[in-house]
């Protein structure tokens, strides 16, 4: 039986001349590297998000593909994409999955870790080390 896993990581910025921030606009990007760390080709088919802001409002967003791929990937072949999402706070958190599927046909989910949407007071960036988490 192959062994079915992807492993997520994610780097979140703030993209401060796409935000508007007195009018509630806060713009960022995120760019996912994904690798296959099974023992077995896989391609990864949907995603689904879980978007919040700091306020509690939860957005859910669904679909096929990444950037309108479905990478197939070999055991140890990464696919990077960037993406981006738009807040009404200026702090907030993006977790979700990926459904995929093996050279099998057999489906698997992915999970995609949590990982902080945030700027500084200088409308930066904050460094992922300096970063909160929210609750």
């Amino acid at each position: 039986m192959p062994k079915n896993e992807f492993l997520v990581q994610v780097q979140p910025a703030y993209l401060p001349e796409q935000s508007a921030p007195s009018a509630g606009v806060y713009v960022f990007s995120y760019t996912i590297t994904v690798t296959n760390t099974g023992d077995a080709p896989a391609q990864l088919i949907a995603r689904h998000w879980i978007i919040t802001n700091e306020l509690g409002h939860v957005e859910e967003v669904k679909g096929l593909g990444v950037v309108g791929r479905q990478p197939l990937l070999q055991p140890g072949e990464s696919f990077e994409y960037t993406s981006g999402s738009q807040l009404r706070t200026p702090t907030g958190t993006m977790q979700g999955s990926y459904l995929c599927v093996n050279h099998e046909g057999e489906t698997f989910q992915c999970e995609i870790p949590l990982f902080v949407l945030q700027m500084d007071e200088t409308g930066s960036a904050m460094p992922a080390s300096e970063k909160r988490v929210l609750h």
